[in-house]
């Protein structure tokens, strides 16, 4: 009996003893990011014909590995720029809008958790991205994306994001600034985001009653509403805007991510895009607190990846270790179930990429427009102004290494031959402002030579990655040359007086002070580049007031119905202008050429 007291009275301290020690859990969560997908979804490139690395249905394999090591732990994020750029997206968007938009399918399929709204997804018009908003069936968030009627209002804006999708009318209320998750216990709260620079860049209409609020104070005042309301233990940013740089005015920048980072307490990742170039780095935040900054690039050859372990003791969180990586998923298996599930649509779109537009006599190469007139540039700037009728165009190579071959040319060059769906725009300008908007470009485009060994392009070793700039220090999409008049570009005057503008090409007087109709796309319409603002010197808020004329379908419709009207085409350099002295110049260009393209 004396035994057994004791022994009562010794397991009783045991169980004090245990239940006074802390109860300790430990949460690991796995957050997996896309960005900047542009319709690489399948293993083909429709414009190219051939298979491709990376994609959606190889990043999906590794998505599916990591599922089964953490189960439900895991969040697949999206940030946006996924309805542009494969013939794929195109072909959902325009050809067959009645069907669900495929970028919309593939999310769903996938199982995202959360998506958030890019620029080149505002592109294609209201009709377009809201109609893939409702079918997409995860939250879509763009916490700075507001209508244009109302104030955002956190409040407000929260009960908005609760209504029911068969009540959402407007943009405003079919985004929602934020989603909530729970994973094993663990509240997490995304914001979501996007650029500012949109109305930089996309005309008022495709835009309309939308507002894009600053993303520095938009965080701020979404972090605050979050933390007194929510209260998560996590914090995570997807924000469709690059680290730092791009467009910057009094009322926003382009790329705010830094900024954010380094000005809102409150986020423990900031997951990110837009700039198209990689980034896995920490940032110290105002009250000295890190951030894990992450961004995989594009065209889904990397994900960004994010492994975060947490620990609680008595239900308290009391530390968290976050660690971001970024995955190469180019050469992972394909998933064949997803490419089964989605090879009908695989074949529509081939067949329409297939089709017959016309006949080149020559082949063309977008290479050539760095170094001077271009069959490939010149081809757009005739079209452009076969269109128009216009006096002058301008026109910019909107990728890096392209060639359409001599012989039928297909609806797949058509996207090889114009990448956006830009709208053509014809806009009054003047002689002068024609003058100073090349000038801009030459500047950002060209150095301005000291000897014969200089380099005679604007050169960076350190943007050879970059998708966007490939080498040059400046986007190459913003080297507009000129067709309708014939000009010099002295590479040994200083920024500012290397264009020397001769004539009109038709043989008449050229008149800085003169009014012309000046055909471009619509981003440069609109701002795009700067080189009608600070180039041209035109006040932004008097842009729509020049414009006399703009189409109502996208550029690469009217390129298409123009050649398939010709039928034969052999295309070729104008001449029309040329980079001086010579002397010094063309060995110069041969030497750069070789550092771009190894040739």
């Amino acid at each position: 009996m004396k035994k057994m007291f004791l022994s009562a009275i010794l397991l009783t301290s045991m169980t004090i003893a245990t239940s006074a020690q802390p109860a300790t859990k430990t949460v690991r969560l796995k957050v997996i990011e896309t960005s900047d997908v542009h319709g690489h979804f399948f293993p083909y490139d429709f414009m190219e014909k051939k298979p491709i690395n990376g994609t959606l249905v190889r990043a999906n394999t590794y998505i599916n590995k990591e599922r089964a090591k953490y189960g439900d732990n895991l969040l697949l994020i999206d940030n946006g720029d996924i309805l542009q750029g494969q013939p794929c997206v195109y072909w959902s968007n325009y050809v067959m809008p009645e069907d669900e938009n495929l970028a919309a399918s593939v999310i769903n399929y996938m199982k995202y958790d959360a998506e958030t709204v890019g620029n080149h997804d505002v592109e294609p018009g209201h009709k377009v991205y809201d109609k893939w908003i409702r079918e997409v069936r995860c939250p879509v968030l763009g916490a700075n994306i507001v209508n244009a009627s109302q104030a955002s209002n956190p409040s407000q804006a929260s009960q908005s994001s609760k209504a029911s999708n068969a009540s959402k009318e407007s943009i405003y209320t079919n985004l929602q600034p934020y989603s909530v998750h729970y994973k094993d216990g663990v509240k997490i709260c995304v914001i979501g985001m996007l650029t500012p620079a949109i109305p930089h860049w996309l005309n008022k209409s495709i835009w309309k009653g939308i507002e894009f609020e600053e993303m520095v104070s938009c965080a701020r005042k979404w972090v605050k509403y979050i933390q007194e309301n929510e209260r998560p233990d996590l914090i995570f940013g997807l924000f469709h805007s690059g680290f730092n740089g791009g467009i910057k005015t009094d009322e926003y920048e382009e790329d705010g991510t830094e900024s954010v980072a380094k000005e809102v307490p409150g986020f423990d990742v900031i997951f990110f895009g837009h700039d198209h170039q990689v980034h896995n780095l920490w940032v110290t935040n105002s009250e000295g607190k890190r951030v894990l900054c992450i961004d995989p690039s594009c065209y889904v050859k990397n994900v960004a990846a994010a492994e975060i372990t947490l620990t609680y003791k008595n239900g308290h969180l009391t530390k968290k270790d976050i660690k971001g990586e970024i995955v190469d998923v180019t050469n992972e298996k394909i998933d064949q179930q997803m490419l089964s599930h989605f090879q009908p649509k695989i074949d529509a779109v081939k067949q329409y990429v297939d089709r017959k537009i016309g006949r080149f006599e020559n082949p063309i190469y977008t290479r050539e427009s760095f170094f001077g007139n271009s069959a490939f540039t010149d081809l757009i700037h005739n079209l452009q102004m076969q269109i128009s009728k216009a006096d002058v165009s301008f026109n910019a190579p909107l990728a890096f290494n392209t060639t359409i071959q001599a012989g039928d040319v297909t609806q797949a060059d058509m996207f090889k031959l114009y990448r956006f769906e830009n709208l053509l725009f014809v806009l009054r300008m003047t002689g002068e402002e024609i003058r100073k908007h090349l000038e801009f470009s030459y500047d950002m485009w060209t150095n301005t030579m000291k000897s014969p060994e200089d380099h005679a392009l604007r050169l960076n070793d350190a943007s050879k990655n970059d998708q966007q700039r490939t080498g040059f220090q400046y986007y190459t999409f913003n080297f507009d040359s000129a067709c309708g008049i014939d000009y010099e570009v002295d590479l040994t005057k200083p920024d500012g007086e290397k264009v020397k503008i001769l004539r009109m090409s038709n043989g008449e007087p050229f008149d800085e002070q003169k009014w012309y109709k000046v055909v471009m796309n619509s981003y440069r319409a609109n701002g795009g580049g700067e080189l009608l603002t600070r180039g041209a010197g035109i006040p932004r808020d008097s842009l729509e007031s020049r414009v006399l004329f703009h189409t109502d379908l996208d550029q690469r419709h009217y390129l298409t119905e123009e050649i398939r009207r010709m039928g034969t085409i052999n295309p070729q350099p104008n001449t029309n202008w040329k980079f001086i002295p010579e002397a010094w110049v063309k060995p110069a260009l041969e030497r750069d050429r070789k550092i771009l393209f190894g040739q």
